[in-house]
């Protein structure tokens, strides 16, 4: 697929936005949500994104995930310029580029866990049988190589969760976000899903952003970002990850 939209990016540098904004609109009222953003993501980074409850955080992951577009600014991710993209266009970005985790799973209830992963390659220009294998692959990866049968119905949360990050990897996106991963688990599974998160990222050399308002995921990251007033404020480093 060859996209019409194309803007010059230094080789390490997957996302950038520039002096993006986004308000919604609803009757006479505006709400101004992110304000004149600026934004580097390099490839093979691990970034988290903190703020309190309608910061921007998940309008910020929206945008960058092409589910929706700026008020005004520019979007690129990996070289397309995903703001200027039709409707129809940014669908095919996201399902071909893009692998997203939810905090709700998001898991199809008739499907078993190998079906739902299945589901997300089908866009993919890939044979049955590498779907199939790639499903299976992913799903060993994370451990659930004995539930792959299994409705989502017989999983727990974490299995879910499991089987949503496999969906967003199995594709073998560059870029994997993550909205509140670890929102609906406790706390062992939550810290183990952010353990899985970090390894298969190494593996698959994916960058990935983790959006959550839980301060204790920012060990994981490379970096940690806060969002305040509809901007990104005081950035972080952090110096490796467990």
């Amino acid at each position: 697929m060859v996209w019409t939209f194309f803007a010059e990016m230094p080789n390490d540098t997957l996302v950038e936005l520039s002096r993006v904004t986004k308000s919604y609109r609803a009757g006479e009222i505006t709400t101004d949500v992110l304000r004149g953003v600026d934004l580097v993501l390099r490839r093979d980074e691990f970034v988290v994104v903190h703020g309190v409850s309608g910061c921007g955080k998940t309008t910020l992951l929206n945008l960058i995930g092409a589910l929706d577009v700026p008020s005004s600014g520019d979007v690129v991710v990996d070289g397309a310029r995903v703001s200027s993209m039709t409707e129809r266009a940014r669908a095919r970005f996201r399902a071909v580029n893009v692998g997203f985790i939810f905090q709700f799973y998001n898991l199809l209830p008739t499907l078993t866990a190998a079906e739902n992963v299945e589901a997300a390659l089908e866009v993919l220009p890939m044979t049955r049988a590498e779907i199939q294998r790639r499903s299976h692959h992913y799903l060993s990866a994370i451990g659930l190589a004995d539930k792959m049968a299994k409705f989502p119905s017989q999983l727990s949360g974490g299995e879910q969760q499991r089987v949503g990050i496999a969906r967003a990897l199995a594709k073998e996106p560059s870029l994997i976000l993550a909205d509140e991963p670890t929102g609906n688990l406790d706390e062992d599974s939550g810290l183990d899903v952010m353990r899985l998160m970090t390894e298969l990222r190494r593996r698959a050399r994916a960058t990935v952003v983790v959006v959550t308002h839980n301060p204790d995921l920012s060990r994981f990251a490379d970096r940690v970002l806060r969002i305040d007033r509809g901007q990104i404020a005081q950035p972080l480093r952090v110096a490796g990850s467990p």
